[in-house]
């Protein structure tokens, strides 16, 4: 059974001052993040606060870019720990589940593996209603009326699940691309730059159906210090996060030359199974800001493909420094659904195929590789030499003839003419003195 430790990204900070905007960088958690947040304690009387923590909103042109969409009609998949339904933000939210690793609930609604809490914590983020205690308050997600699709998978290699991490990622995409997800967020890390091979097919299954794949760029805290699969996937929308002035968190972020842009992923705040609330950091936090705004464009735009949609996300960024901890830059939500924007020059089926098609040369059929008319080249050895002794050792051959024979006559001739020559001139001056 592959034992690879599939990692959910997450952690934790204390409360800091502000800023317009946030930057960055690539945070893994192990799947027991739970160890890394801190359960706020939120009676109704106090519970605005939670939307008060919610700076992103602002920050990054959420708030402006609800004025055209709020993510209706958009319908995305997160695979993560499970989703707890039953909490006030997400009732309603959710609207088709399964769960890959054997040890959930057929609905995806049962957390499962060493980190329960995170997937509720996810999808908050993404598509919480902001309902909470009392009207206006509790978590509301950056496209709130997107619909969710709860895969549940388990993180880790100590979970009871007897499907490999590996497996189970494969089977939550697939599934997710047949059951409607016009967008799928990936809030984990493999921690490794490499991925299965059953992944090319999985991800490419997902982007011949034009759907857009969201990936966490990793946690240096949780040992990856450089971006991890599923972010390293060509084709995937790598997320970075920032801190809340903008500046990438060194000591929690990887870095990588795939990120495509940054979010916030420090000083968040989500629902955890059961309701109430924690505060966390992480890219596990950053991807689903990020997914949330791809469901804001692909609702504002329903006849963009996947390619040009991934393209107003990444070329609406605003630039903060260099592409490997920030890649194209921080998001912009106002600018991204709102902006003109051109056309994309290339599309995630196209660079996954040309990723596999030059990597995996090994795994392709030779019937592929060459076509069928085409004559296989045979190496051929070289003509075994005439017996000693024997007659045919007299007759000449074409290679005595072509490198021996047709040689020494030519030289033969020329001798011969030269003689000749000599010999006419000679008599010729004899002539010549007799006179």
């Amino acid at each position: 059974m592959q034992t690879t430790d599939v990692r959910a990204s997450g952690g934790h900070s204390l409360m800091r001052r502000w800023g317009r905007w946030g930057t960055a960088a690539a945070v893994a958690i192990v799947a027991a993040v739970t160890l890394g947040t801190t359960v706020i304690d939120a009676p109704p009387a106090q519970a605005d606060q939670i939307r008060d923590m919610q700076y992103w909103l602002a920050d990054y042109g959420f708030d402006e870019a609800w004025l055209s969409t709020k993510g209706a009609g958009v319908t995305v998949a997160v695979i993560d720990t499970g989703i707890d339904g039953s909490v006030a933000e997400l009732k309603g939210a959710i609207v088709g589940g399964m769960d890959a690793s054997g040890i959930g609930t057929q609905n995806g609604q049962t957390p499962v593996g060493d980190n329960s809490q995170h997937g509720t914590m996810v999808a908050s983020l993404l598509a919480g209603r902001g309902r909470g205690p009392v009207p206006g308050s509790g978590v509301i997600g950056v496209a709130p009326e997107a619909e969710l699709l709860a895969a549940s998978v388990a993180f880790g290699t100590n979970t009871g699940s007897t499907v490999s991490n590996d497996d189970q990622i494969a089977t939550a995409v697939r599934w997710a691309v047949d059951n409607g997800a016009d967008v799928i967020n990936m809030s984990l890390t493999r921690n490794t730059l490499d991925w299965p091979q059953s992944w090319d097919d999985a991800f490419l299954y997902a982007f011949e159906h034009d759907v857009v794949v969201v990936a966490a760029a990793g946690n240096r805290g949780a040992g990856t210090a450089a971006v991890g699969a599923p972010a390293t996937i060509p084709g995937v929308l790598t997320v970075a996060g920032v801190d809340r002035d903008g500046d990438a968190s060194f000591d929690a972020s990887s870095q990588g030359i795939t990120i495509s842009v940054a979010a916030p992923s420090e000083d968040l705040v989500g629902v955890v199974p059961g309701g109430g609330y924690a505060k966390w950091d992480g890219t596990s936090g950053a991807a689903p800001i990020v997914s949330g705004l791809v469901a804001l464009v692909r609702s504002a735009y329903p006849e963009l493909g996947a390619a040009d949609v991934i393209n107003r996300v990444v070329s609406t960024a605003v630039p903060r420094g260099a592409v490997q901890i920030y890649g194209n830059g921080l998001i912009d939500a106002d600018a991204a659904v709102n902006a003109e924007v051109a056309a994309a020059s290339t599309d995630p089926e196209t660079q996954l195929k040309e990723w596999v098609h030059l990597h995996r040369r090994a795994a392709v059929a030779p019937s592929e590789e060459e076509p069928a008319t085409r004559e296989p080249i045979v190496a051929k050895a070289d003509p075994p030499a005439p017996e000693q002794g024997s007659f045919a050792s007299i007759i000449p051959n074409s290679f005595t003839m072509t490198t021996v024979v047709v040689p020494i006559l030519v030289l033969a001739g020329f001798a011969i003419l030269i003689v000749l020559l000599g010999i006419g001139a000679t008599r010729h001056f004899r002539r010549i003195l007799r006179r």
